[in-house]
């Protein structure tokens, strides 16, 4: 470690967030901004260190089912947003979504996660009758769900046909800027509302930022941080914002690689059992990304089971990687890949260490 080469207030921090979970929010800012040479790298191997409690060595797979790119919603940093002219419908029959999961399966994923836009084709009925099937045919599989904003009744019904896990965003913890990223209709606390009702229900639930997102301030980092603590979500998924050229923000910066790693680490520290992805927009900013994740504190990452043919038209953001690959090739990529890094894909669900003993 690098701590004898680190200012004493320095070492300190980190070492408080580590046994109490907790900063100030001056003290947040302070280890988000901290520029002491070494001081990434200690946070990170402290990072490792708690992961490895918590985890071990294990990286766990989700096999991504992408299975609609059509959306009501019109999110201003979003490729797939409704206002986008220039995007190549789709969406997959229920039967390629489920020939998606039974390839996974055979792949050797134990989630199945089946994320898309807004669609309104989707109804409670069709994703009741998906997630069932799913359940029936892999009954040794978590579902994971990334679907938007619903109604906590459908949230219910799609919980108890067979879903495990549901992975909404919260995008940022502030009001103002939420209603800077999205359009009038959209409301930042009907999100929230969407994220209690998760949890209550049951629900391993995933949130999330983009880091360096448009009008993003330090401010509004730490108010995320402090909503990671109040919420405690089993998992939290963050990548640094990259424009998409068909957006309002075509134009604005890409976020910080190195922000999302110390912010990878920071998140690693405050919820020591969390469920934390090196994600594939982290992989698009940089060739060796996610390796890096895994490095700042990740234990997940989340291959493609989509059909190729569709992969190019599911395009959040620019220059998406991995949209060319069979699952196949990805995981055996991605399995060198990881263990180089000291750390091994695993055949496991990877549930959050709370919920282990309901799925030995």
């Amino acid at each position: 470690m690098e701590e004898m080469h680190l200012s004493r207030s320095a070492a300190e921090l980190v070492d408080r967030l580590e046994r109490t979970g907790d900063l100030s929010d001056g003290e947040f800012a302070d280890i988000l901004t901290c520029g002491e040479p070494g001081f990434v790298e200690y946070l990170a191997e402290r990072a490792r260190a708690v992961r490895e409690r918590a985890y071990g060595k294990e990286v766990y797979l989700r096999g991504l089912i992408e299975f609609t790119n059509i959306c009501r919603n019109d999110c201003k940093y979003c490729g797939i947003r409704r206002g986008n002219k220039h995007v190549e419908r789709y969406r997959l029959t229920e039967e390629e979504i489920l020939s998606c999961g039974d390839i996974g399966r055979k792949l050797g994923f134990r989630t199945i996660v089946l994320q898309g836009g807004e669609d309104p084709y989707f109804t409670d009925e069709r994703m009741v009758s998906i997630v069932r099937k799913l359940r029936e045919r892999h009954p040794d599989c978590a579902i994971t769900l990334s679907i938007g904003e619903r109604e906590k009744e459908s949230y219910q019904r799609l919980f108890d046909a067979g879903a495990d896990r549901y992975l909404l965003r919260h995008e940022t913890a502030d009001r103002e800027h939420y209603a800077m990223l999205h359009p009038k209709e959209m409301s930042f606390d009907h999100r929230m509302r969407c994220l209690r009702d998760l949890r209550e229900i049951g629900y391993q639930v995933g949130c999330g930022m983009m880091v360096g997102s448009p009008y993003q301030t330090l401010s509004h980092l730490v108010k995320d941080l402090r909503f990671l603590r109040e919420f405690r979500p089993e998992m939290v998924g963050i990548g640094p914002f990259i424009p998409h050229h068909e957006t309002e923000f075509a134009d604005q910066p890409a976020g910080s690689v190195e922000m999302t790693l110390r912010l990878l680490s920071v998140i690693r520290l405050l919820l020591p059992d969390v469920l934390l992805p090196a994600t594939t927009a982290l992989g698009t900013a940089d060739p060796f990304g996610r390796e890096k994740g895994l490095l700042a504190g990740a234990n997940v990452i989340m291959p493609n089971l989509s059909p190729t043919n569709v992969r190019g038209k599911y395009l959040l953001y620019d220059h998406k990687i991995c949209t060319g690959d069979e699952a196949a090739e990805c995981i055996r990529c991605m399995t060198l890949r990881v263990a180089k890094t000291g750390y091994q894909v695993v055949e496991s669900r990877g549930d959050h260490a709370r919920r282990r003993a309901e799925n030995p």
